[in-house]
């Protein structure tokens, strides 16, 4: 049992693996607000576009929709960092999981957010536009902010996600929270800088976890 403990929990190796860890820490802060914050912006683009009558834009959208989202995101990131260079586009590990997750989250985020607009009665948008108002503005000041509210746990999953899917960055060595646990656990030689990893990842993804909880119950009572 002592060994056990040794092994798994030993709280020295932990605080020795600490200054490491909250380095890969930082990075994989970045890394999720950089990918969400493009996974947004894109995702929303294309719903707009594959909800447009316009068929040059509804396709094309469609498509990289629901390519990203059948692609594993290990394979596309393994294909954008090892393969791009073979057309001579050489990419640092931070940008290649940046691009390589930009492409899959945002057809996620754009199949959350066409529910979402597809969820706003279409009287409310010809009501507003009755009104005066543009179609940018109807979208932006009636549609987009009860589709966002009805949507908003599915956001927030896809949030918990993002922040998991960066543990796939040690494929490619970039050094966030789960590499820097592992090269932790290389050089002392104990699994202790893993556990002190998954309890980070933990302490960040509970709370939101149970603040979707939360919030979808808020939803079923009104």
């Amino acid at each position: 049992m002592n060994d056990f403990i040794d092994l798994f929990f030993n709280l020295d190796i932990m605080a020795q693996a600490w200054p490491l860890l909250l380095k890969g820490l930082i990075v994989t802060l970045q890394l999720c607000g950089v990918v969400i914050g493009l996974g947004l912006v894109g995702g929303l683009l294309l719903a707009l576009g594959a909800l447009s009558p316009r068929r040059w834009l509804k396709w094309p959208a469609v498509g990289f929709i629901d390519l990203f989202r059948a692609l594993p995101p290990l394979v596309l990131l393994v294909f954008v960092f090892s393969g791009l260079p073979f057309a001579g586009l050489d990419l640092s590990p931070f940008v290649a999981v940046v691009i390589a997750f930009f492409l899959n989250n945002s057809a996620y985020f754009a199949e959350v957010f066409r529910a979402g607009i597809q969820s706003v009665p279409k009287g409310q948008a010809e009501a507003a536009r009755a009104t005066g108002l543009s179609q940018p503005q109807t979208l932006a000041h009636v549609v987009l902010p009860q589709a966002v509210r009805n949507v908003l746990p599915d956001l927030l999953s896809n949030t918990v996600e993002v922040v998991k899917l960066t543990s796939l960055a040690s494929v490619v060595s970039l050094s966030e929270l789960l590499y820097s646990a592992n090269m932790a656990r290389s050089v002392t030689y104990n699994s202790s800088p893993l556990i002190l990893a998954a309890l980070v990842y933990l302490a960040i993804l509970w709370p939101l976890v149970r603040l979707i909880s939360r919030y979808q119950r808020g939803l079923a009572v009104h």
